[in-house]
């Protein structure tokens, strides 16, 4: 083990040489950019290419439908067992001899905190500062049917999970795949699997990595001062590996603590705020209403507060993205089913509870501009977006409308972006080497080679100037929507199944609570 621990270190530093060197030498930075760019471009434009004459971006639409299909298909099953999902997050129906490695809680924990983060804070801002308040209805819209996509991804996640003699498990969208496409009788499963492995560890070193560093950097360097990228990515990465060398039981205990605790401190601070203006939300659920329906004013009106509210929903809870199912079909349970209720939870938690409450923030501190003449708000010089108080956009529009209330929030909403993006890695971490292991087999060597790949890329992303690889580690994350829903549609029968199966026996008593 000291052998690998020497191994990892020795790669870190060579890496940190190269960090400073490259910080040196701009211009191959700009290159090394530019090359990236120019490769990867056509697939970039490609997953984000909006429908003809539209600013809509087809992979939203993707996502939204397929929310839509299995809502309707499934009798919008995330209202009806919305209580017994929260019965058994509380462990009421877990039994602790039942295979897998986590509870239902840290299951949750996990797979939230891989989705909950700047989405939910930079994300929601850019939504509400283009699309007005009423992209806050549709976001909530969109939440609330991604609900019945989380549900279908993790249920088939536990059903064709792989149970290893020492207790470990490993399942997902490309187990779901291989197996349940043969257990069908239908081609072409294993090169659906494949094709959503390599999208997985793309997206996991990407948009689960480097962007993450990137920004956690940039946070600190905003408070602190500007400093080499490469001490912080450092220092993440010791951190990174430290937790996630342990296995998911190691990763699950921290994410069941910092996940609360970062939740309930943001929507804690949007609370006091709100309270502070009660006078005030009456009159922002007003604007979130009419402006849903008319757009007030609004650059594109109400379509263009749909396409707002339904694009940050898709961005943010990851619904028909496939990622939470990794880590849901960890689970101890020997009900597949139980754990699609649990997972259900989640686009609630991420989207109709913690984004809606950012954007409650945003509008009844009144950052957005309103023309006192018309009651519509006001567009910026460009005409593509809200005018602001100070011109404010994204992160800084969210930090400057809690800082409204509290100046000392913005450095409690620093710590809050930290918090988010290291979660928020070690979550990916999991999701990456589950993709990586499927592809090159299990075995220690083997995930520990692509842990220390792992945090040699938190380096990179916290020490360069990384646009085109982030923008293409985003689309390979929705690639991964793409091979996903299409599986979903041939699968979601099996789900139909289990779900009428559990149903019956939980009315009738044979499905009981434990005692503990």
């Amino acid at each position: 083990m000291k052998t690998l621990q020497h191994l990892y270190l020795a790669a870190l530093a060579a890496l940190m040489a190269t960090a400073a060197s490259a910080q040196e030498a701009p211009g191959l930075d700009d290159k090394i950019n530019q090359a990236f760019a120019d490769a990867t471009g056509p697939f970039v434009s490609f997953i984000f290419a909006p429908f003809p004459g539209t600013g809509f971006p087809w992979i939203v639409g993707w996502l939204v439908v397929a929310a839509t299909v299995f809502t309707l298909y499934f009798a919008f099953v995330q209202f009806r067992f919305f209580g017994h999902s929260i019965s058994l997050v509380k462990g009421d129906y877990s039994d602790p001899n039942d295979a897998g490695e986590v509870s239902h809680f840290q299951a949750l924990a996990t797979a939230l905190s891989g989705t909950v983060g700047l989405g939910n804070i930079a994300g929601v801002a850019v939504a509400v500062g283009i699309g007005g308040p009423g992209a806050t209805f549709w976001m909530i819209v969109a939440g609330l049917l991604g609900m019945a996509s989380k549900f279908t991804e993790c249920t088939l996640g536990v059903k064709y999970r792989n149970e290893y003699d020492d207790g470990t498990v490993s399942g997902g969208p490309m187990y779901y795949m291989s197996k349940g496409f043969d257990e069908l009788g239908l081609p072409g499963g294993k090169i659906l699997a494949v094709l959503f492995s390599i999208f997985c560890i793309l997206g996991a070193l990407g948009g689960g990595n480097m962007f993450q560093a990137n920004q956690a950097h940039q946070q600190i360097a905003g408070i602190v001062g500007d400093y080499p990228g490469w001490i912080t990515g450092l220092v993440f990465a010791v951190i990174v590996f430290a937790v996630i060398v342990g296995g998911l039981k190691s990763i699950a205990r921290v994410t069941e603590k910092v996940v609360p605790f970062m939740g309930v401190m943001y929507v804690l601070a949007a609370l006091v705020i709100i309270i502070m203006h009660a006078d005030q939300i009456g009159w922002a659920f007003g604007q979130i209403f009419a402006g849903a329906f008319t757009g007030l004013g609004v650059a594109g009106g109400m379509v263009g507060a749909l396409i707002q509210g339904f694009r940050r929903a898709a961005f943010s809870n990851e619904a028909g993205v496939g990622s939470a199912a990794i880590a849901h079909s960890a689970v101890r349970t020997k009900e597949p089913i139980t754990e699609g209720f649990v997972s259900l939870l989640e686009p609630f938690i991420d989207t109709v509870v913690i984004c809606t409450m950012t954007a409650l923030v945003i509008i009844i501190t009144q950052q957005l501009i309103v023309d006192p003449e018309t009651g519509n708000y006001m567009l910026n010089e460009a005409g593509n977006a809200i005018a602001t108080v100070d011109g404010n956009t994204g992160v800084s529009l969210t930090s400057a409308a809690f800082g409204s209330a509290f100046n000392w929030f913005p450095f409690i909403l620093a710590i809050a972006v930290v918090l988010f993006a290291f979660s928020t890695m070690i979550s990916w971490s999991y999701y990456g080497l589950k993709a990586w292991t499927y592809l090159f087999g299990e075995g220690h060597t083997k995930e520990l080679v692509f842990k220390i790949i792992f945090c040699v890329f938190v380096v990179i992303g916290a020490a360069a100037n990384l646009g085109p690889v982030i923008d293409f580690s985003d689309a390979a994350i929705f690639a991964m929507a793409v091979v996903n829903v299409f599986a979903l549609y041939f699968l979601m029968k099996v789900v139909r199944q289990e779900l009428a199966s559990y149903a019956e026996r939980l009315k009738s008593g044979e499905i009981r609570k434990f005692e503990h």
